[in-house]
């Protein structure tokens, strides 16, 4: 049967997918999203929000509720295991929460369904095919084959993606040299040195010449750890194939011999570290986020990050897209941004591995690399860069140095008191922060947007301005100059 009328298919039920689905039905989108497997895995996967992260979730009113479920925070980053410090960004949340994904995922599904969006799991997409004016979606359940016809499909269905394939987008990027390992273990006897608390991914042990890593993370939950091991000079023959709970028993024996006594392993997965990106996140009325546009070995936490961010950047402006008040233009701009975002990403990753010391040399560069770290103008680079803090949008140029940034959620005055930015962003708008009402119009204009939200306030952070409009997404894109 052919289905008409839904706005957006999103492909995928991920935390990228179901960020992407909660800002579209926020801006009143119906959309569906089609998630492969019957149930949530409940598998931990990714562990971290980083600082942009919780800024963005913020902005939403969805910070509290994965806070909830975090079960550590930590106090700084790291770039190829060498520490760098988020306090010399000017941020509410300079660490990185400690959160599985599988808790992202569970949260932002359970908010979705408040705003009456639900995931059809066991929904598997087949192929689609679209037109000038629309997108046929030919999907799998148990019941049988479906066509769901939408205005939009957007690939979030991972580095395997189906619709990313189907789009026949170039691909391009490094086949994995080496091969890594994760697995939760539940411990009787935790092995001796393991730390009771994670402070950052440095628990995996610094490099010492070798191409072999390996380190234990806990996870909250007493003797619950998260086991990471591997080879980058060893590829696997099948990096698809299942990991035996008997390997990872084996792994840990050689690593830490008899002090560690296994109680149970939850689950095993393997990487590589290849890297790739797609050629391009937009073809007609197809679209890609997340893993589903760019892959990269897991370095500095960075990779869930990628995909929330992505869908943030997307959300807003698909959604003003399929209702009408803005076109093509706008919604092309998701790509102008969010590649070289995600090629940066991959610069950096790859940066962070050819600092691994496998020789005399490359000792010497990662002594030398460490000690610059250590001085704040590259420490703050390093961190804004693997935070997500440090990203600026060049498409409203650089005459200001608000503009293309993120909104600073400190607090301003206001006649009534003082107020967080970021709470008036709960609902998708556009947001100005004036301390005139005479810009009003000016923003009006500039937005193009029926969702504006103006905040009087006794000064700004900025000399000679009194405006400054934030797109929903909490990035500056006009600013007004003292009159």
């Amino acid at each position: 049967m052919d289905n008409l009328g839904t706005d957006v298919v999103v492909a995928g039920a991920g935390p990228t997918g179901l960020m992407l689905a909660h800002e579209l039905a926020l801006a009143g989108v119906d959309v569906v999203v089609l998630e492969r497997l019957p149930e949530r895995t409940g598998l931990s996967k990714a562990l971290n929000l980083q600082p942009r992260t919780a800024e963005i979730l913020e902005l939403r009113g969805l910070l509290d509720g994965a806070e909830e479920r975090s079960f550590t925070t930590v106090q700084d980053g790291h770039f190829a295991m060498i520490p760098v410090d988020y306090h010399c960004w000017d941020t509410r949340f300079p660490f990185q929460m400690g959160i599985p994904q599988a808790q992202v995922e569970e949260y932002l599904e359970e908010r979705l369904a408040a705003q009456g969006t639900k995931v059809v799991r066991g929904a598997e997409v087949i192929d689609f095919v679209q037109d000038k004016d629309s997108v046929s979606v030919r999907y799998r359940t148990d019941g049988g084959e479906t066509r769901l016809r939408a205005k939009y499909l957007v690939g979030c269905d991972g580095s395997r993606s189906v619709v990313r394939k189907g789009l026949n987008v170039d691909f391009p990027g490094v086949d994995g040299q080496g091969f890594g390992v994760v697995a939760d273990v539940l411990f009787d006897e935790i092995p001796a040195g393991a730390q009771k608390q994670w402070r950052t991914m440095r628990n995996i042990g610094e490099p010492t010449g070798a191409t072999t890593f390996k380190g234990l993370i806990p996870l909250g939950e007493p003797g619950l750890y998260r086991f990471v091991y591997g080879d980058r000079a060893s590829r696997p023959k099948n990096i698809r194939s299942a990991i035996s709970h008997e390997e990872v028993r084996q792994a840990l024996l050689d690593s830490y011999g008899e002090t560690a006594t296994v109680s149970e392993i939850r689950w095993a997965s393997q990487f590589s570290d290849a890297a790739r990106q797609a050629e391009h996140y937009r073809v007609g009325r197809v679209l890609l986020a997340g893993d589903a546009a760019h892959i990269h070995f897991p370095a500095g936490g960075q990779g869930l990050n990628l995909g929330v961010q992505d869908a943030m950047n997307l959300g807003w402006k698909l959604a003003a897209n399929v209702r009408g008040w803005a076109g093509d233009a706008l919604l092309d701009t998701y790509e102008a941004e969010r590649h070289p975002v995600g090629a940066q990403v991959l610069h950096n990753v790859a940066a962070q591995l050819g600092l691994t010391p496998r020789s005399h040399e490359s000792r010497a560069l990662r002594d030398l690399f460490a000690g610059l770290v250590t001085l704040p103008e590259v420490n703050r680079h390093l961190g804004g860069m693997v935070s997500g803090l440090g990203i600026r949008y060049m498409t409203y140029g650089t005459s200001h140095p608000a503009l293309g940034s993120r909104l600073n959620d400190q607090e301003l005055d206001t006649e009534a008191g003082p107020i967080r930015p970021s709470t008036l962003f709960h609902d998708g708008g556009f947001v100005l922060l004036t301390t005139t009402a005479a810009h009003v119009d000016a923003a009006r204009a500039q937005a193009r947007s029926p969702r504006l939200t103006t905040q009087l306030v006794t000064s700004l952070p900025w000399p000679a301005t009194e405006a400054v409009l934030y797109r929903p997404d909490g990035y500056a894109c006009w600013t007004a100059p003292t009159r």
